[in-house]
């Protein structure tokens, strides 16, 4: 048991350090952009990214975002650990996204690293979220409150989806850190002055 111990703590940093890994900030600079938090809304996510760097490149931060959760999961659950363990590596991988150790620490809004965690976790909760962004977006064509909606149903979604209650909690922690960070965009939103994508 001790060496489930030590690996289970090694996962655990290890999804914290692979979450710290902005590849907004590093693919903007390898492509000769400036760094995106200093452009834009100031967030380094695909969203951003895409308002100046074009839809290949913010693609490819979407996709890189989504592994950094994925990752660290799919690890966990190879190594065997249960349920509670791999919610709160999903936590760490999301908090390295939001709290990056290799960036001072001034990350992202984390939905795409949020969405892979899940998604690693239990693909049918993933699969509620994203459908939610997806209903919410079509109606409203605005990103933010789509996020907002996805992130306050999820631990609904999670009464059903997942057996452990502890794991239910760390859903909790990661969705409710979601909305906080879009709470500029919940008052423009409330302001009425929220921007409609396309």
């Amino acid at each position: 048991m001790p060496e489930i111990s030590i690996l289970a703590l090694a996962v655990l940093l290890g999804a914290y350090l692979i979450g710290s890994l902005s590849s907004a900030v590093v693919l903007c600079k390898v492509a000769g952009l400036p760094d995106p938090r200093t452009q834009g809304s100031g967030n380094p996510g695909a969203t951003n990214v895409l308002r100046f760097g074009g839809k290949k490149l913010a693609a490819t931060v979407l996709i890189i975002d989504v592994l950094k959760g994925v990752i660290p999961v799919i690890v966990g659950r190879l190594l065997g650990l249960d349920q509670v363990l791999l919610a709160a590596i999903a936590l760490l991988a999301f908090l390295g996204h939001l709290y990056p150790l290799f960036f001072q620490f001034k990350g992202g809004k984390g939905v795409a690293t949020a969405l892979g965690a899940f998604l690693a976790l239990s693909p049918l909760l993933a699969l509620a979220g994203l459908l939610t962004w997806l209903v919410v977006f079509i109606a409203s064509r605005i990103s933010s409150l789509s996020a907002i909606s996805a992130a306050l149903l999820t631990p609904v979604y999670s009464m059903w989806l997942i057996d452990s209650v502890s794991a239910r909690w760390l859903i909790l922690i990661i969705s409710l850190l979601l909305v906080w960070r879009h709470r500029s965009n919940i008052q423009r939103l409330i302001s009425g002055e929220e921007k409609k994508s396309g």
